[in-house]
């Protein structure tokens, strides 16, 4: 994993006051679409679920809940969709008709936890070798033809508990098929953002963090044989099979991993989930390993000021993936960077956390080209320069984003009153 998180991409300014882009995109009026709103909980114990699948069957719409289990959902008038889908790890599959329920807005969600059924292939397995049978099976169960994604990318930072920079994008990304794991035609293009950033100069930290749009292409670990899944790396890890677990009505292997041996660069550890049936990656967790310093600033720093002092605490990923039509396509993206920050001679240091979050919310298979390399993020690029200081409440129209936090909300209107 030499280049892993290098490859991780690129250039993330934590706070950078600057850039007069604006990025917009044409977008459908929102009297075409009608809109489902609501939260999913467990229905055992009433406590809402984050990270949840909500889609239309049959279709490649969808997104996911919010850390406070809501979502919302924008549909189109002219689709005949009569059906939700919902899914979650450990959780039996939810379907709702749309049809039979009174209304639209506020619904209530109830998902049931799975039993955890317990198989003697499953128990006395051989994670390592699992995991090896499920990397040589990517070019089956993942696409093997391009496409076009549209997604929904947010990226906040943090100052201790307070929201300092907040910025929003819609974006397309273009792949190309898994069956080499090659990403050097893959490309992300900005369509329409905002952004939202504190005004006080004591807030201002230039550095540059690896992370940005382009986690949807370097942390898509099935795809980047950079990354994770390399199978001339896994000599270096212990894998541990632990409980089972269900996602979307399948059977899942749960293969934990930690480092074996020190090198050079920093590791990893976490867990991967391994569909049962067909030995699709559907969920991968990881962090990197924060042991030794060095290592850790060298795989995520770029670059800060001379004089500053940075200490990384956390650095984690999760990816996940979801099933249509015997197909595996990515779903779901979250980067989480923790890490303190003081100037020498100071006596106080300030904890930062930069969180990033990137959820599919369509996919096209049919006649797409690739997205020109002059309209494409490039690697230098800083984000809070290609969209505008600039929010109203109907910004996104009939895009599907994933739905602000509680939190989220009244940190915006904090820094709007700024």
């Amino acid at each position: 994993m030499k280049k892993t998180i290098k490859l991780f991409a690129l250039v993330l300014l934590v706070i950078y006051f600057a850039g007069n882009t604006s990025v917009q995109a044409q977008q459908p009026a929102d009297e075409e679409t009608i809109t489902l709103t609501g939260v999913v909980r467990n229905k055992e114990n009433r406590k809402k679920l984050e990270n949840v699948t909500v889609s239309l069957s049959g279709t490649n719409i969808g997104t996911v809940t919010n850390a406070d289990g809501y979502f919302a959902l924008k549909i189109s008038r002219a689709a005949k969709i009569d059906e939700l889908k919902v899914s979650h790890v450990g959780y039996l599959n939810t379907h709702l008709s749309l049809k039979t329920l009174p209304s639209l807005d506020n619904l209530t969600i109830w998902m049931i936890p799975a039993p955890n059924v317990l198989n003697e292939i499953t128990v006395y397995a051989n994670p390592r070798q699992i995991v090896t049978e499920a990397i040589d099976k990517i070019a089956v169960n993942y696409s093997s033809q391009k496409n076009l994604l549209t997604a929904f990318y947010r990226e906040t930072v943090q100052k201790r508990r307070r929201y300092i920079s907040l910025s929003e994008a819609v974006m397309s990304i273009y792949k190309t098929d898994y069956r080499d794991r090659e990403v050097s035609s893959d490309r992300v293009q900005i369509l329409r953002g905002r952004r939202l950033v504190s005004p006080r100069m004591s807030d201002t930290l230039a550095i540059k963090l690896m992370g940005g749009p382009t986690l949807s292409i370097y942390v898509d670990v099935v795809k980047n044989a950079n990354t994770l899944l390399d199978l001339n790396e896994m000599e270096h890890y212990d894998f541990k099979m632990e409980d089972p677990v269900s996602l979307d009505n399948r059977l899942q292997y749960v293969v934990s991993f930690r480092p074996r041996v020190m090198l050079e660069y920093a590791l990893f550890y976490g867990t991967m989930y391994i569909d049962y049936q067909n030995l699709a990656f559907t969920r991968v967790t990881f962090s990197l390993d924060m042991t030794d310093h060095v290592k850790a600033v060298s795989a995520i720093l770029e670059h800060k000021p001379l004089g500053l002092r940075f200490r990384p605490q956390e650095a984690s990923y999760l990816i996940t993936y979801k099933q249509q039509d015997g197909v595996t396509y990515l779903n779901y993206i979250r980067n989480e960077m923790r890490f303190k920050c003081d100037w020498k001679k100071r006596l106080f240091s300030a904890t930062y956390t930069v969180l990033s979050e990137m959820v599919v919310t369509d996919r096209q298979t049919d006649n797409i080209r690739p997205i020109p390399f002059r309209a494409s993020f490039k690697e230098k690029q800083i984000f809070n320069e290609l969209v505008d200081e600039y929010w109203e409440e109907n910004f996104w129209k009939a895009y599907n984003i994933l739905e602000p936090t509680e939190s989220l909300e009244h940190a915006v209107e904090r820094l709007m009153k700024r």
